[in-house]
């Protein structure tokens, strides 16, 4: 909206660097791994809030995982990790499935009308494949103005992770955080190495934060 009202306004000296990233790329990334043990998502639902869930309903079909749209509180996560056992017991996966009930199908039409981004190409979470490379957004060209990835030049970031982190691993459910060598060592919250690290629902930080007790 900030992006929405400068162009109108006519402000020139505002820009944005877009660094938002795309689940579904992720997940397809995930689960197309051949080392992949992932058996359910939960799904976020302040995304969903505003996109729906229809993209995750090709992804729970073609893979055959249950994906179910959850909140953040205990009780939500709780419902949604049921919602996921269930389905995943018997084959028979039920997606698009939330725990919220401001979550719909198709989502907020409204606000994805005023949306200022669309997809681009770039590598996330430390999945490397055709699909997470599409798992990126930047602004749309007619917001170009106040793009500071072009304003100033930014060119491609190609994160790479340190060679001793296996967030990779993590996040394709091969290997646990504590089986990392540098799990609450090297890297921490404060000192984070990998994605699921940096980010605090990511696997090592949820670990970190109440695992070791």
């Amino acid at each position: 909206m900030s992006v929405f009202q400068a162009k109108k306004q006519g402000v020139k000296n505002f820009s944005v660097l877009v660094s938002h990233v795309l689940v579904p790329p992720s997940i397809a990334s995930i689960l197309q791994s051949p080392q992949n043990r992932v058996q359910g998502f939960l799904g976020p639902g302040h995304v969903c809030t505003v996109m729906g869930y229809r993209e995750y309903e090709p992804l729970a079909e073609r893979f055959q995982v249950p994906i179910v749209i959850t909140g953040f509180e205990p009780v939500d996560i709780l419902q949604g990790a049921l919602m996921s056992v269930t389905p995943a017991r018997s084959r028979n996966p039920d997606s698009g499935k939330s725990v919220s009930a401001v979550v719909s199908r198709d989502g907020n039409r409204v606000a994805q009308i005023w949306s200022t981004t669309s997809s681009k190409f770039a590598i996330a979470n430390g999945v490397a494949s055709d699909q997470s490379r599409k798992a990126a957004t930047k602004l749309r060209y007619e917001f170009r103005d106040h793009d500071a990835e072009r304003i100033f030049d930014v060119k491609e970031i190609d994160t790479q992770e340190p060679a001793n982190c296996i967030s990779g691993l993590v996040l394709r459910g091969v290997k646990k955080p504590h089986d990392c060598a540098c799990f609450g060592k090297q890297c921490t919250p404060e000192t984070p190495l990998g994605a699921t690290m940096v980010s605090a629902e990511g696997a090592c930080a949820a670990y970190y934060a109440y695992g070791r007790h």
